[in-house]
């Protein structure tokens, strides 16, 4: 059985910085992509930003040039960097990775962690 928990959110004034990281356990053999998606209050699920596993990254516009996603896959965890951030950031965010067990490939995600930028 394979589980993310992600950690990092928290309350942070705007211009301010945070770092997420998400973790994955179980009985995994390796991991494709990995990425940060968010979900705002009355709106959908958006992705932010994702690392391939030979380390190709992409960013929604918004965030381009403020987040920096990463990955150490010696300890399976994914990272997002925060800068700048602004009160539109505000959000759950939901990390998920592309996971190959000895049975299947499939699609994991963490439980979200809240980040609240005040103006």
């Amino acid at each position: 059985q394979v589980q993310l928990v992600a950690s990092g959110g928290g309350l942070v004034q705007a211009g301010g910085s945070l770092r997420l990281s998400c973790a994955a356990s179980g009985s995994i053999v390796t991991i494709n992509t990995m990425g940060w998606h968010r979900q705002a209050p009355g709106k959908e699920r958006e992705l932010v930003a994702a690392i391939t596993s030979s380390g190709v990254t992409n960013y929604a516009d918004s965030v381009k040039g403020r987040f920096t996603i990463s990955r150490d896959n010696r300890k399976r965890t994914v990272y997002l960097q925060m800068n700048s951030l602004k009160p539109e950031d505000t959000a759950v965010y939901y990390c998920q990775m592309g996971v190959v067990t000895l049975r299947q490939i499939s699609d994991y995600w963490g439980q979200g962690t809240q980040v609240t930028v005040s103006s």
